[in-house]
């Protein structure tokens, strides 16, 4: 079972049928269906092999955000500038290919100390939830 499926963990992580390269292609166009835009992707895997690191796999991580959800949750909650816009990553693990996010009712209830989720946070989780699904 993916991490994250069947519970609220903070993590939702599934595994991909896909390769990291077919994964970091398909990405883009669905998130740009659902409504969201790719601010920025920065591909962690490279970076640290450039600076002589031993890590050997792949992981690249995406900014995206969907500009009224962002403003909603801003004004509701100044402290998620720290985590906006919204990451999702892909990366290998011993040969595997996934697709992980923080999930953002859950973040939110942690940051709140609540258990009531916030409709936002509520949408948000969804489409992010359905970009990693249609990905996959």
């Amino acid at each position: 079972m993916p991490e994250g499926a069947g519970s609220k963990t903070v993590f939702h992580v599934v595994e991909s049928s896909k390769s990291f390269s077919e994964v970091i292609f398909d990405l883009e166009p669905v998130v740009q269906r659902l409504g969201f835009v790719m601010l920025h992707s920065s591909d962690l895997g490279e970076i640290l092999r450039r600076r002589e690191s031993a890590f050997d796999e792949e992981c690249a991580v995406f900014d995206v955000t969907n500009f009224r959800l962002m403003d909603g949750l801003l004004a509701a909650e100044r402290r998620l500038a720290a985590v906006l816009p919204w990451r999702i990553v892909v990366y290998t693990e011993d040969g595997v290919t996934r697709i992980g996010l923080l999930r953002p009712e859950s973040f939110m209830a942690a940051l709140r100390g609540a258990a009531a989720g916030d409709p936002l946070a509520h949408e948000l989780e969804e489409r992010l939830l359905q970009i990693v699904t249609e990905v996959r």
